[in-house]
């Protein structure tokens, strides 16, 4: 039995914001996680003193962040607690205008270097022949791709999401995933070259080639030299760009 946390007030006196604050704080301390059920929306009114309107509203909020999820005709549950509306509103920013999105831009794809650099030593210590043989076949159809002249953005997620799997670290990886949508779908801006295609596919090589022989500091630059064409391009004045 859910313990009963939620502290009334005068009915009708709280506003949409405030229930939403109540809601979230009622799935923190009664310890529910994805899945877990919620109280119907009359008991909410009725605990919380607020308005059938003000628990809707509160509910629309907490779906629209992925913290509630209503399935209708069953009731309303705890979410999934994924990153996409983090994802939407990066890439909201992203594209909104061309000055600043390439800054943001910037911003994002520096992060995921550092947050792969950082985490060397771990990928190497966890770093396998089974893990091996799945990334070298990733980045062999990269370095196909990158001859025939086409993009391997698919391969390209995958390779990044799988190096990072058996860190068992799952905000790394809805981090690392969420961060990769966004640069997916703003990175089109930017036309790089078949020459630069052909280096990332390298730099792809080289990041598993160092993490198989537990080289730490060549891991590191692979990692850095992964990244340096789009950051390039995303340093240069706009004029420049395409």
């Amino acid at each position: 039995m859910t313990e009963n946390l939620l502290k009334p007030t005068p009915k009708n006196t709280l506003r949409g914001h405030e229930v939403t604050e109540q809601i979230k704080n009622f799935i923190l301390r009664n310890g529910l996680t994805s899945g877990d059920p919620l109280p119907t929306e009359s008991e909410l009114c009725s605990e919380l003193g607020a308005s059938r309107s003000s628990v809707r509203e509160a509910i629309k909020r907490l779906s629209a962040l992925d913290i509630v999820e209503v399935r209708h005709g069953h009731g309303t549950y705890v979410g999934r607690l994924s990153l996409n509306a983090l994802v939407e509103s990066l890439t909201f920013r992203g594209r909104l205008s061309s000055g600043d999105d390439l800054a943001t831009l910037s911003e994002l794809v520096t992060v995921r270097k550092v947050l792969e650099q950082g985490m060397g030593e771990a990928i190497i210590q966890a770093y396998d022949d089974e893990q091996h043989s799945a990334l070298e076949a990733l980045v062999l159809r990269m370095e196909e791709a990158a001859e025939r002249g086409e993009s391997f953005i698919e391969e390209d997620r995958s390779f990044h999401l799988m190096l990072l799997a058996p860190m068992n670290n799952h905000l790394v990886t809805q981090l690392t995933g969420a961060f990769w949508d966004v640069q997916a779908v703003v990175a089109p801006l930017l036309l790089t070259t078949e020459a630069e295609a052909r280096e990332t596919a390298a730099a792809h090589r080289a990041i598993i080639e160092s993490a198989r022989h537990g080289d730490l500091p060549a891991f590191v630059a692979a990692v850095a030299e992964h990244y340096a064409p789009i950051l390039n391009h995303l340093q240069e004045p706009e004029g420049n760009r395409g």
